[in-house]
């Protein structure tokens, strides 16, 4: 499966990394057999100063502005990510085109692109919270833009267009969409076609975390290559999460164990190394993309803030997982049943620390594979071959979070332990 359709994605925040460093780190990214780096918002920002309120699409964040070059234009990265697609990794940016900032030039050189209030006031995004209506949060920093029937909807469409075609021109080759859900389904196709004309293998991401299943269905026509998957929030008991991957199994989707809106998973565990493989084990096991965060291989603990971190705020790493995290993408890249979104059946069994959820794919139409996680941290788990099949005789078993092959087209033994907080892929033969 090519890189395109299997992607690994390293997330170089920008504002942890300076700009001259940013192709050292994509060749860490690839020595780790990641084969995508995903940038956040590197334009120039509003008053806020957060990534994603974006005041000029085209001029360059000022801190990203390279050392003793006073050009802000964004073609002054294009020598950097020509240098980090020569070291084999392709390029992802975000694309944030729901809202802009409260003092972008463009409120006032084109008022109708955006919505107002009664009152004639711009309109500022807002999310509700879902349990209780009356709590509202409203980024002040933000305009709304109206994409849906603005009485300009042509030249706004026009303007996202051609700022695409730009982003291809400058090198890169994937966008991460802020917020799909948040703008009109028919937007993305147009923009989609856009982006094939000037290359036609780029990649769309839909960032759809928050997002009510209804708003999904409506974005699964519009033509995204990938999804948010929610498995990161998952305790291996509810059903929720099997619900959600049963219904939209048709599209492929990106699992991680954190990202830069959430804590850092190592300052939630106490800094657990155990932890912090299994999420990751896990993550690429369950989906058909796997995404992970600058640090997370150190055990950074400190929360990536769009507005406030800086190289600063580098941390001496906890523990190192390099070899740890290159082995589970180096498996994920090379063992098709691992490869597409696949199918999942939750298996019965009687022990409660252990989940056992049978894996099928399109890619390895000839193999049944096993994903089975001990949720308990300290104790080792036991079970028996035939609870999960009689019918399987020989099988190859991967400790994912261990990066071990217990055995390999052998006859398996009738009992396999399963470590504490360990991910096994059993597969057959």
């Amino acid at each position: 499966m090519n890189d395109f359709h299997l992607p690994l994605i390293y997330n170089l925040f920008p504002r942890l990394v300076r700009v001259e460093d940013w192709a050292t780190h994509a060749a860490h990214a690839a020595s780790l057999k990641f084969n995508w780096l995903y940038l956040n918002p590197i334009t120039c920002p509003g008053q806020s100063k957060s990534l994603y309120s974006t005041k000029d699409y085209y001029r360059l964040n000022p801190a990203f502005v390279p050392s003793g070059d006073g050009d802000d234009a964004l073609e002054v990265l294009k020598p950097t990510i020509g240098n980090i697609t020569d070291q084999g990794i392709h390029t992802m940016i975000d694309l944030v085109i729901n809202h802009v900032a409260i003092d972008s030039p463009l409120l006032y050189e084109h008022p109708q692109w955006f919505h107002c209030e009664g009152d004639g006031s711009v309109r500022h995004p807002c999310t509700v919270h879902p349990d209780d209506p009356s709590k509202k949060t409203v980024w002040l920093d933000l305009a709304e833009v109206n994409n849906q029937d603005s009485s300009e909807r042509a030249s706004l469409w026009d303007f996202w267009g051609q700022l695409v075609t730009h982003y291809l021109d400058l090198g890169f080759e994937g966008f991460r969409c802020d917020a799909a859900y948040q703008v009109p389904a028919d937007l993305w196709p147009y923009l989609m076609d856009v982006g094939k004309k000037k290359n036609p293998k780029v990649i769309f991401w839909a960032e759809n975390l928050g997002c009510t299943v209804l708003q999904t269905r409506a974005l699964r026509l519009a033509g995204f290559q990938f999804f948010c998957n929610s498995s990161k929030w998952w305790n291996f008991d509810d059903g929720w999460c099997l619900d959600q991957h049963r219904e939209f199994e048709d599209l492929n989707s990106v699992s991680f164990p954190e990202t830069h809106d959430t804590n850092r998973l190592a300052y939630d565990t106490g800094a657990s190394e155990a932890l912090q493989r299994l999420r990751y084990a896990f993550a690429a096991v369950f989906s058909a993309g796997l995404m992970m965060p600058i640090g997370y291989e150190y055990g950074f603990r400190k929360r990536l803030d769009v507005v406030a971190t800086q190289p600063s705020d580098w941390e001496e790493p906890l523990y190192d997982l390099c070899d740890f995290i290159t082995a589970v993408n180096m498996l994920k890249r090379k063992h098709p049943l691992l490869h597409g979104e696949g199918s999942f059946r939750r298996v019965p069994i009687y022990q409660t620390d252990l989940l056992v959820l049978e894996r099928t794919t399109v890619h390895a139409p000839n193999q049944i594979g096993w994903v089975i996680v001990n949720k308990h941290a300290h104790h080792p788990q036991y079970f028996l071959l035939s609870q999960i099949s009689e019918e399987v005789q020989q099988v190859q078993l991967f400790d994912v979070t261990r990066c071990e092959v217990n055995f390999g087209g052998q006859p398996c033994p009738q009992e396999v332990e399963v470590p504490p907080s360990a991910v096994l892929l059993l597969v057959s033969c």
